[in-house]
This record gives structure tokens, sequence and C-alpha cells, in this order.
């Protein structure tokens, strides 16, 4: 049954294009992502103007279906709380989650990687796209990077179940980790703010990163980059809206005390607010800005 729920992720993964070459599809087909979701997931649930987030455990009817959606799965709540914490409803901001696998390989199939080379991913999460790598390069050769021990400690053991053993490194990913270095790629599956310098000065001249650049405002994109001879990356967006939480050492501060906003000089603004709803704008303008977080208030004849 396992078998056919990967072929079938893998033909429509496949059919949307991320998945290209024969390599990778044969990750596809034997790493089995049920044993990365042992834990069980969040379902979401809008109602109220409010979204909650429900578990989904192993023995639950939509369990082992809901494993081979192409769709991300949310395995953390609040930076502590997983599936098997809670009975009901929890109304809280996610902070790990399994990626849809479409965009895993993706960004998989983006690297270009070679037999051989080296790769470190920042952001191990529940261990799939770990796994693939391990499939695809050999378990010496993949150092993934996780800030959070408890996941990275789950991450481990599914791993394990698989047949892969690589180098799991508890830590701030966002410092790469210098001890394996030198890296021929680079992936991280969070966003960042900016790329830290750590990352390039990590990666052999030559060699890639491929990240995801957003901010505050929630607009992100994923860059493709190739480092130089005198230790700069540079590179070009690939499009596509990709979309990860960011690295918590760079996640926005929580809602507190607004300041006045009645208090100080005005002045009328030449784009309407609702300019700020478009991704491509809110892009442009943490290019800017990219801690520079979203508020607003109506005020009368506002």
């Amino acid at each position: 049954m396992t078998d056919d729920r990967c072929e079938e992720l893998a033909d429509e993964i496949t059919a949307s294009g991320d998945l290209r070459s024969p390599e990778w599809r044969r990750a596809v087909l034997d790493t089995p992502r049920h044993e990365f979701l042992r834990g069980g997931f969040f379902r979401r649930e809008d109602g109220g103007g409010r979204t909650g987030w429900e578990p989904v455990r192993p023995g639950d009817e939509e369990w082992l279906p809901g494993c081979y959606r192409n769709e991300s799965l949310v395995t953390q709540i609040a930076g502590t709380v997983v599936p098997t914490d809670l009975d009901g409803r929890i109304y809280r901001l996610p902070t790990s989650s399994s990626t849809l696998p479409g965009l895993v390989v993706r960004m998989l199939e983006e690297l270009n990687v070679r037999d051989g080379m080296r790769v470190l991913e920042i952001g191990t999460g529940s261990g799939y796209s770990t796994a693939l790598l391990c499939h695809r390069l050999g378990d010496e050769t993949v150092t993934s990077v996780e800030v959070d021990e408890e996941i990275s400690g789950r991450a481990r053991v599914a791993l394990g179940t698989v047949g892969h053993h690589p180098d799991l490194v508890v830590g701030d990913g966002l410092e790469g980790h210098a001890a394996n270095a030198p890296y021929d790629r680079l992936i991280a599956t969070c966003g960042v703010l900016d790329i830290p310098a750590a990352w390039p000065a990590q990666v052999r001249p030559g060699g890639q990163i491929l990240a995801t650049v957003g901010g505050w405002l929630y607009s992100s994109e994923l860059a493709g980059l190739t480092v130089g001879e005198d230790g700069t990356a540079t590179g070009r967006l690939l499009g596509g809206q990709v979309s990860f939480m960011l690295a918590r050492p760079q996640t926005p501060p929580p809602l507190g005390v607004l300041p006045d906003l009645g208090d100080g000089p005005e002045r009328e603004s030449s784009v309407p607010w609702d300019v700020m709803d478009d991704w491509t704008a809110r892009f442009v303008v943490q290019l800017a800005a990219p801690a520079g977080p979203r508020s607003g208030r109506r005020f009368r004849g506002g």
C-alpha cells in the first residue's frame, strides 16, 4: 500500500512539473513519507474569523491518506505543542511543518546536484527532505541543521527507520555548520530575511545556495545563488511565490503595545492602502525593510 501511495505522489508531482529526473523520482518512490509523520500532524480549521488547528494522529482514518497528499502538514504549534499533546483545537501559530513534497522536490531539482557532492541543509524539520538527499547522494555527504532539539530527535528516529544516518546537528542554521565545510550545495527549508554571511563562507567557489528570502510582510521568493571566488554569492529569483516559515531567530516579536498611531504628523500616501495586498508589492517593500511588520488602523474618514 505504501509503495502505491509513493507512486501516486510521484506521479502527481511529475505531472505538476516539479519532479523531472529519474534519480529524484526513485528517491520519492523509495521514501515513505508517513514514517516522518508518525507523531501526527495538525488539520487546519477556520471558523468565526479565527484559524485553529486540530490533531490528526496515527490510527485516525485520515492520517495515512493525509501523509501522501501533496500538501504542507503542520507538525508543531507555538514552538512546543505536537499532535499527541492535546485533544480539540488550538489557536496558536504553527512553528514547524512537513513541507509539501512538490516544493521539496522542486528545490532539490533546482540544486543541480551530482554524485559525490556535499550538501548542507538548513532546517531538518520532519526529515523527509533529508531522506531524499541521502537517497540521492549518500548519508555521508549530507549535513542537516535544526534549531529545535526535539524536532531533530524525531527526525533522527524517522531517518533511522528508513535506513538513513546523515550528520544531524542541533544549532542555529543561520550559522551553518563550519565543521563539515566546505559544501558544494546549501539548501534552506526555512525562510530568511537575508542570506547570512556564514552560508557563502562555507560553500566552495562555484557552489550553489538555494534559499527562500522574505520578511515580516510574509511575501517571499526562492533565490538561487552561486558563490564566487571572492566568497560573495550572486544569482536571481526563481519565481513561484515560494513560502516557508521564517528561521526562528528572525521571526517577528509577538504583538505588544502598539505606538499611538494618532500621535505625530500625518501625510497622505501616493499609493492606496490595499497595494500591500499584492504579493509582489509586499516583496519589493521588504527589499528595503525586511524586518518591517504590517499593521493598520482605520481612522474616522479613512
